[in-house]
């Protein structure tokens, strides 16, 4: 009589739930959030940079396979017609996870500090706050947890777990770049931008944003460098390669 062991019954399970994803769209059933949470540079005047990576990382993301219907898009600058509140992106993201149940997208583009990330017009989001969020929205379904600002590998080792993977824009002791009053984007989210143009998937994103940050920080003359962090869970390790991202290309215009 065959007997499977632990680790082969959880490899069977992975490879049948992504030949699953990959028979449908790979993303559908995962809820997205992808909010910027300030829109001040280092002197507290008005930039673009934080609003400009969350409206086009959302398009991004959307056109390799993630389902707008299921994302929540927002930024929490408070001097706009509607302003969203800090509390009310996070609800929002909890809803779209109680519908769209298979996997979750966390990304989030600030400003940041050894406590935490800044969140709306008051609030700092530190670690604690954060890990408790992520499992209650989440549970142990795969997420990916993507923070870009100054200081965030602050999140690392209270965010990783066999289910997750974690990237973030700078080691735990760094600032990260690009958040200055002329800047498009943010470096790392500018990063992430050209990684999914052509990455199969966020193991390769991670690789292709880390590679571009560093490249551009020395071209730049920068230091110390953010080195961006980068954090896999085993469950996660195995699952990921079957997540292929669509295609850029099939998405140009949608």
């Amino acid at each position: 009589m065959c007997r499977w062991t632990t680790a082969a019954v959880v490899m069977f399970s992975l490879v049948v739930l992504g030949c699953s994803a990959q028979a449908q769209n790979r993303f559908d059933g995962w809820a997205s959030a992808v909010i910027a949470a300030d829109w001040r540079d280092s002197d507290g005047r008005a930039i673009t940079a934080f609003d400009n990576a969350q409206r086009d990382l959302s398009k991004a993301f959307q056109r390799v396979g993630f389902d707008p219907a299921s994302m929540v898009s927002v930024s929490l600058r408070p001097d706009v017609a509607a302003p969203v509140e800090a509390e009310d992106s996070l609800r929002r993201f909890a809803e779209a996870a109680e519908r769209a149940t298979r996997g979750c997208l966390f990304y989030v583009t600030s400003h940041g500090s050894p406590e935490g990330l800044v969140f709306g017009p008051e609030a700092t989001l530190a670690p604690e706050d954060l890990i408790p969020v992520l499992r209650q929205t989440c549970g142990d379904r795969p997420t990916v947890v993507v923070l870009s600002a100054c200081f965030s590998g602050v999140f690392v080792d209270g965010l990783k777990g066999p289910n997750r993977m974690v990237m973030t824009a700078a080691r735990r002791d760094r600032s990260s770049f690009g958040c200055a009053a002329d800047a498009l984007y943010p470096y790392f989210d500018e990063c992430v931008l050209d990684g999914l143009k052509t990455a199969p998937d966020f193991i390769a994103l991670s690789r292709a944003a880390t590679s571009c940050v560093a490249a551009r920080e020395q071209a730049e003359g920068l230091s110390p460098a953010s080195e961006p962090q980068t954090a896999i869970g085993a469950n996660m390790q195995l699952l990921l390669p079957t997540l292929r991202f669509r295609p850029y290309e099939d998405r140009i215009g949608s």
